[in-house]
């Protein structure tokens, strides 16, 4: 079986040329049930839970739903859900491009929820912080019924604002009070994301930041409590994942993918850092699919 990718154009009732998407979950249910199973999506997507309950899983981490969930997902990220039929909330998609462009002063990486693989895609809000969310969906979804003058930029708007009343509740995994180290280990994960697959050597990055490898250790383990090495290896690991289950490609095409020398060495790395092969890692995720 292969995996989807969707877009945001796959899903009815877009807006902003298939750049924004807002809808009650149970309403999004109704026309995409395709969405329980396992995909993955190119734009950033936000779901808050106000009833019912179930599974979520997310780059092969299982989170339960209740009410006063919330998820933030990036791109890229692989996910299913399992669900109650009671189930009911918001679900909003959007693209960098439409929120870059709209703010030009700023990213929408710049939210901490959205700064890093490393950071926790799930939050469980209180009731009062979810009371308090609703009312900003609310006034998106009545926006988004009426076409009337300033639309997009109350859309947009009132997207920021949940980013913002999200950011002053949001723990990420791990805090650290010096913010020049969070900037360096920001500059560094960017660069990650970049040059994962063809560059793993620790010091190839600490030279791109004019740093000492020393020092990028230092910020890796004072942040994350992992070396530059386990960092490296753990988002090639993550890839290699979504790799097996989307089952396109041969361990041979997956290494060579991620820029292996060879599969062997894929194969034993995997089964070091997982504590299972690669082949047992798939007949797991298929068995949880049953």
């Amino acid at each position: 079986m292969i995996y989807p990718v969707y877009k945001i154009e796959n899903f009815e009732e877009t807006i902003f040329k298939n750049n924004f998407y807002v809808n009650s979950f149970a309403n999004h249910l109704k026309r995409h049930r395709f969405i329980e199973d396992l995909h993955r999506h190119n734009f950033y997507l936000l779901v808050l839970f106000t009833q019912g309950n179930g599974m979520h899983s997310i780059d092969f981490t299982n989170y339960t739903i209740q009410k006063g969930s919330l998820f933030l997902m990036q791109p890229g990220q692989m996910h299913s859900w399992k669900l109650s039929n009671n189930i009911e909330g918001y679900i909003i998609f959007y693209t960098k491009e439409i929120f870059d462009l709209y703010f030009k002063n700023k990213s929408v990486e710049n939210y901490p929820f959205f700064e890093s693989f490393q950071n926790n895609p799930e939050t469980i809000l209180s009731d009062e912080k979810r009371k308090q969310l609703e009312i900003y969906f609310d006034l998106m979804l009545e926006e988004k019924e009426h076409h009337l003058i300033y639309r997009k930029n109350k859309l947009i708007n009132l997207l920021d604002i949940i980013h913002i009343e999200i950011a002053r509740c949001y723990q990420p995994q791990n805090e650290n009070s010096n913010s020049n180290y969070n900037l360096k280990l920001k500059r560094f994960e960017t660069l990650l994301e970049k040059y994962y697959k063809k560059e793993k050597a620790p010091s190839f990055y600490a030279d791109k930041m004019a740093i000492t490898l020393k020092h990028l250790n230092r910020i890796t383990k004072s942040i994350l409590d992992k070396t530059v090495t386990d960092v490296i290896t753990e988002r090639l690991l993550l890839e290699g994942k979504r790799l097996l289950v989307e089952r396109k490609l041969s361990i041979n095409q997956i290494a060579d993918e991620l820029g292996f020398t060879s599969p062997n060495y894929f194969i034993k790395l995997f089964k070091k850092r997982e504590g299972i092969t690669t082949k047992e890692f798939v007949q797991k995720m298929k068995s949880q699919e049953l």
